[in-house]
């Protein structure tokens, strides 16, 4: 017993001597590296960042650096949660890889006949477009990240449907263009397939055979963990915490939550060529089909650095160089949090970065200095070259906004009260737009977001964010709307630039539905003559339906004001001329071929 009882002692001692290990730069190769990390985690004003370097079998380095929580000082270790966002996408690929070897389906099947919720615009794409198609983003659609980000659901069956009235800007297989629902339908393959969830899959086919114990796809998980990280933003010359923000609707696309040490166990798995503790998780064929080029990203030639110039896309993965030596990576960014995981699959290294900051460069300046060290190339002032692209841009930007102020066009007011623009606006493949008046100002709920319409010029607006306090940001946005009447002068829909090089995203009035007592809607119900037609009103479980002599009865929606739109006929609606709390006196057919008026019976 005692003999035993020693020798788990020993094993546990040298465990922890390993781990230790890890914390430190033992590689002679990535010597120093420890105060270049700190000074970038200063340089850059990131609250904190997680690092994990694979060569071959073995973590090599893997250290935490600054908070993950600022405010209580809480440091990031190199097992703290940060989520990966589209780093997430590998490993919908590759849950598909392993259904393929499975023989439940093939890549270049038709997607459609997997997914039967998911239809295209027209019958060409559903019947061309493959699985294959939608893992090297390919299928003619442009990104439409509005669509989801901003009408966000946790239904991926109303949110799938979407993509039905997306239209392609490019012909199939013409054009790489990143697409976060195509990913979405792979997620939703799987579960068709399968019969359980894309995060019961994800589970039991990665995390647990490649024991990343700390890792999850559910964000109240992640929110709940000891060592979670908080997400942060850059704010002028500090930083502020955001708020997560939960994708799990389009989690597919990008929810997994993980640690550096836990990607570490991912990343063997694809320098191994499939293998990880011996078992076989994917197939060598499928690791050389993801980490091969599928579809050009981009054409160019070498920069400055006088790298050979790829920028290609796999399974899941991007396709490039860095400074001669062959790279997959992918990086990932969700509210508060970046993330680049790499690997070098002829030189056996790997690389994980991740980061709570927002749309951070981090990941690439870590990736790329902790590179030269590991390849003993001369190295690279990445740290110092981001900098100055940072200035760089924010002088941009500033051009942007001037150039911006000289297309406005100064005192100008909208061709309507202001209250004739609260309205409900939808389109099928993005959500609704609700706008209300309130003390002189047009409010808007998009999603989940509270916007202020600010107005610009003649009938544009501006969309600013509205604070948890409810106050709007008042600096310039990047996105208008214009409001656009029908020929009765009314307003009938308005429009914005909602996927940059597309044209205008057309968003048309929509009955904004009004909840009416039985009392108020006692009021409309009666005969109306127009000439020696009648037409009748009746309620019916808090319905109002109109009756006209050989036609159907057409049951009408509220829209408040004493009107109500015909449900199944297009630019057809009722007004009553009501006074005080009496009955109506008359009743108003509003037509595409005219108004009607119908005289109260018994007036």
């Amino acid at each position: 017993m005692k003999y035993i009882f020693t020798l788990c002692l020993l094993a546990a001692t040298n465990f922890l001597s390993l781990a230790q290990e890890t914390n430190k730069p033992t590689d002679a190769r990535l010597a120093g590296i420890d105060t270049l990390l700190n000074k970038i985690l200063k340089d850059q004003n990131v609250a904190g960042f997680s690092v994990a370097v694979i060569d071959g079998d073995q973590v090599i380095y893997s250290k935490g650096f600054g908070y993950r929580d600022v405010k209580n000082k809480k440091p990031v270790t190199a097992n703290t949660l940060f989520a990966i966002g589209s780093s997430t996408k590998a490993f919908t690929a590759a849950l598909l890889g392993t259904l393929q070897k499975e023989g439940k389906l093939s890549l270049d099947g038709n997607a459609v006949s997997y997914l039967p919720q998911l239809r295209f615009i027209n019958d060409q794409m559903n019947n061309q477009i493959t699985v294959r198609d939608l893992m090297t983003h390919r299928t003619g659609l442009s990104r439409y990240d509005m669509s989801w980000y901003i009408f966000n659901t946790s239904n991926r069956d109303s949110m799938i449907n979407r993509v039905r009235y997306m239209e392609p800007n490019a012909g199939l297989r013409e054009k790489w263009q990143y697409n976060n629902f195509m990913y979405l339908a792979q997620g939703m393959i799987a579960e068709k397939l399968t019969g359980k969830t894309w995060e019961q899959n994800i589970k039991e086919r990665f995390f647990l055979p490649l024991e990343m114990k700390r890792s999850t796809t559910s964000l109240a998980e992640f929110k709940n963990d000891t060592d979670a990280s908080l997400p942060y933003r850059k704010d002028g010359k500090g930083i502020k915490e955001m708020d997560y923000y939960n994708i799990d609707g389009m989690g597919p696309a990008g929810s997994i939550n993980s640690s550096a040490n836990d990607m570490a166990n991912w990343l063997k798995l694809w320098i191994s060529g499939g293998s990880y503790n011996d078992k076989d998780i994917l197939s060598p064929e499928y690791i050389v089909d993801a980490s091969s080029s599928q579809m050009v990203m981009n054409s160019g030639l070498p920069d400055t650095e006088k790298d050979i110039h790829t920028n290609n896309y796999g399974l899941g993965w991007m396709i490039s160089s860095y400074r001669g030596h062959y790279k997959v990576q992918h990086g990932g960014n969700i509210d508060g949090f970046s993330a680049s995981v790499s690997f070098y699959p002829t030189d056996g290294l790997g690389v994980v970065i991740l980061t709570n900051q927002n749309s951070s460069q981090v990941p690439k300046i870590v990736q790329n200095s902790i590179a030269d060290r590991l390849f003993q190339l001369k190295t690279i002032d990445w740290n110092d070259k981001a900098l100055k692209a940072t200035e760089k841009e924010a002088q941009t930007e500033e051009m942007v906004k001037k150039q911006a102020n000289l297309k406005h066009v100064a005192n100008t007011k909208p061709s309507h009260p202001l209250k004739d623009y609260a309205l409900a606006f939808t389109n099928p493949g993005y959500g609704l737009i609700d706008i209300s008046l309130k003390n002189d100002s047009l409010f808007a709920k998009m999603g989940n977001y509270n916007i202020w319409l600010k107005h610009y010029h003649y009938d544009v607006f501006d969309v600013q964010d509205v604070n948890k306090d409810g106050k709007p940001d008042t600096s310039a946005s990047s996105l208008k709307v214009n409001f656009s009447t029908g020929i009765d002068g009314k307003i009938a829909s308005l429009s914005g630039t909602f996927e940059p090089g597309m044209k205008s995203t057309v968003f048309t009035v929509s009955p904004k539905l009004v909840n009416l007592d039985l009392k108020t809607l006692d009021q409309y119900v009666g005969a109306y003559m127009m000439g020696k037609a009648k037409a009748k009103v009746s309620v019916r479980e808090n319905i109002l339906y109109v009756y006209v002599p050989e036609q159907p009865e057409y049951e009408t929606v509220a829209m408040g004001d004493h009107t109500f739109k015909i449900k199944a006929l297009d630019g057809y609606s009722l007004k009553f001329d009501i006074k005080g709390n009496k009955k109506a006196e008359s009743l108003l057919f509003i037509q595409p071929n005219g108004s009607f008026k119908a005289i109260r019976e018994g007036k």
